[in-house]
């Protein structure tokens, strides 16, 4: 029985490019690239075009790319940085109830140092209210950081909106958007967007796990977190993740080529049509089509729970989740949703849907029937 990944938000198949130039990093041009010899230059060479192949993707430059071991530390690292710099400016940082875990704990933990953190509620579909925004903007905020799409419901945040309002309060306040769903998939560029920080990682674009990036513009770079040496212009020690970022490089390469945003949003409407044509109750949870990833579909199917479904789903080897893969574990329900209203069967019953371009209508076609079925099952079961 054929494979079908729906998943891809939690993370992507590595592609057989981006495997070969792991392959080559490994055991061709493995050098160390602090090493002055021929070994080592070669590893230097091979991180520049990595570096020039992200930044020409992201609309920055080469040496505004830092590479972290993923878009966790990314996030970390542009928070608790930014923080750590600016603290005598002020003590005040803005962001949503709806962020990724590795934006939230951070600034649980400033605040619990003692900084004052906004957090912006959202609506029904998980957007943050640009009103809200400006009012909470405040001679202290030194910090806004806003993730551009959910990596749960798809909700794609008006950060063009956003940032001109940032801006237009204090051009010194530094905005940093987490784009770890969307970079490669939903086109952005840096400068022209006004980010001051964006965070990706290689794993969502069918790259290796354990690498990803901080981009910085010049003058806003967050203080060290790691020291030990002179890597990554000084701001993050450690030798570098040379085969890790030779696939990221290999992978932005492939996006480059392959990605077909029109296919994938045919996918969506595909799924959605096919599940609400024949699925009684099915809600989504997230907003209309205009304010919504085509990558992403939170769905809720009352009187099933969802991890129940997802398991069920399993044995026709298709793979789904309830929700973010950091904390699909821990059975509790998602915050993100629960910050949206979802509440009750809509809230235990949620299923998150995921696209690559690798995935086929047919795929889709036959995952639509077998979810049918199955929620069919499992409620004449009370599941």
């Amino acid at each position: 029985m054929r494979e079908i990944y729906l998943d891809n938000s939690a993370t992507t198949r590595v592609v057989p490019e981006v495997m070969e130039a792991i392959r080559l990093a490994c055991t061709v041009e493995y050098g160390n690239p602090s090493s002055l010899h021929g070994k080592g230059i070669s590893a230097e060479k091979n991180i520049r075009s990595s570096r020039d192949i992200i930044a020409q993707l992201i609309g920055s430059r080469p040496e505004q790319v830092y590479f972290t071991s993923g878009g966790t530390e990314a996030n970390n690292w542009a928070i608790l940085g930014t923080a750590k710099r600016l603290q005598r400016r002020g003590k005040h940082i803005i962001t949503s109830s709806v962020e990724h875990s590795s934006v939230l704990s951070p600034v649980s933990c400033l605040e619990a140092d003692g900084w004052e953190v906004t957090y912006l509620p959202v609506d029904d579909g998980g957007i943050i209210s640009m009103k809200d925004l400006e009012n909470s903007l405040k001679e202290e905020t030194v910090l806004v950081s806003l993730m551009h799409v959910n990596n749960e419901t798809g909700s794609l945040q008006p950060l063009d909106q956003a940032v001109k309002i940032v801006k237009s309060c204090s051009p010194k306040i530094v905005f940093h958007v987490d784009a770890v769903q969307s970079f490669g998939k939903i086109p952005f560029r840096l400068h022209e967007s006004g980010f001051d920080l964006a965070s990706i990682s290689a794993h969502k674009v069918h790259g290796p796990k354990g690498i990803g990036a901080l981009v910085a513009v010049e003058g806003n770079e967050p203080a060290p977190l790691i020291s030990g040496g002179d890597q990554e212009a000084g701001l993050r020690g450690g030798t570098e993740n040379l085969p890790g970022i030779a696939g990221f490089g290999a992978a932005v390469k492939y996006m480059n080529a392959h990605h077909d945003l029109r296919k994938i949003e045919e996918l969506k409407g595909t799924l959605i049509d096919g599940l609400v044509g024949s699925i009684p109750d099915v809600r989504l949870n997230g907003p209309d089509a205009g304010r919504a990833s085509p990558h992403i579909v939170n769905l809720s199917f009352p009187g099933v729970r969802g991890e129940v479904l997802v398991h069920y789903l399993e044995q026709y080897n298709i793979y789904c989740s309830t929700g973010s893969a950091c904390h699909s574990r821990r059975g509790k329900g998602s915050h993100v949703l629960q910050a949206m209203g979802v509440a009750g069967d809509n809230l235990e019953g949620a299923v998150r849907i995921s696209f690559s371009h690798l995935n086929t209508l047919d795929e889709v076609k036959y995952t639509t029937e077998r979810l049918a079925d199955a929620v069919s099952d499992l409620r004449s079961l009370d599941c």
